[in-house]
């Protein structure tokens, strides 16, 4: 289950190191998601803690620990988490911001335990709703819900466009529905505003087509990307790792 909506994730960028003012000129422009050619993986770890009490690790977020009795509990930073059980094998999840939901999923355990079905709804930047079906497989051990879990599926439903803009003379800036990240190309990490001052970002241009970028946390790496942009300058692709998570996350993005 996903922490966030698909937008957020081409967005945490940084400062990189700089390059002649001529290579930003083929990033810049407007993009659109092609959903069938990207793959999103989503990684989550349940425990469970006795009688109905869990604690959920989305995608390497912090950890919130939950009652399962069906009502709002504190989750992520500004969210309530509710998880209501309705049988043996099957988990509703909702969770709320300001008390409106913003993401809603029904968690189907198989009779083998193996593999997790998560029907998947979330708001979307243009007030509507899209819905994706995952399915999880179990990494390693683990009974119930409780163990590591991992999904990779194309994000169908969802959309995501993004516009990247020159940035003073040499820099980025990438713009979505609802967020904006300038970057500026001086080699240094930089602190990310808000929340946890212990993350950072930086980055490297590899050329005219390739940007590279790490974020970490309190010194530790937590995400690498890599944009890299097609000989015709008509594809844009995200590739995103995540510490702890196997498999990498790719993006695919068409120009406008």
């Amino acid at each position: 289950m996903r922490l966030v909506t698909l937008p957020a994730l081409a967005l945490a960028l940084g400062a990189a190191t700089p390059p002649a003012p001529t290579l930003s000129d083929s990033f810049v422009g407007k993009w659109r998601l092609d959903v069938s050619r990207s793959t999103i993986v989503d990684d989550m770890r349940v425990q469970h803690l006795g009688r109905n009490r869990y604690a959920f690790n989305f995608e390497g977020g912090p950890t919130e620990t939950i009652v399962a009795d069906g009502t709002d509990q504190p989750g992520l930073p500004g969210t309530t988490l509710a998880i209501t059980t309705e049988g043996a094998r099957t988990l509703h999840v909702v969770r709320k911001q300001d008390g409106h939901v913003i993401v809603e999923a029904a968690w189907k355990l198989s009779p083998d335990g193996r593999t997790l079905r998560d029907s998947f709804t979330s708001q979307q930047a243009d007030g509507t709703t899209a819905t994706t079906n995952y399915l999880y497989r179990r990494m390693g051990a683990g009974r119930g819900f409780a163990g590591f879990w991992e999904s990779t599926t194309s994000p169908v439903g969802l959309s995501l466009e993004l516009t990247i803009q020159p940035f003073l003379n040499t820099g980025l800036s990438f713009v979505s529905p609802g967020s904006e990240r300038n970057l500026v190309f001086d080699g240094r990490e930089h602190r990310l505003s808000g929340g946890n001052n212990g993350r950072t970002i930086s980055g490297k241009r590899r050329g005219a087509r390739v940007v590279e970028t790490t974020e970490k946390d309190s010194g530790k790496v937590q995400r690498s990307r890599r944009f890299e942009l097609s000989l015709d300058g008509r594809t844009l692709t995200e590739t995103l790792r995540t510490a702890g998570q196997p498999t990498p996350e790719v993006l695919v993005f068409e120009r406008e």
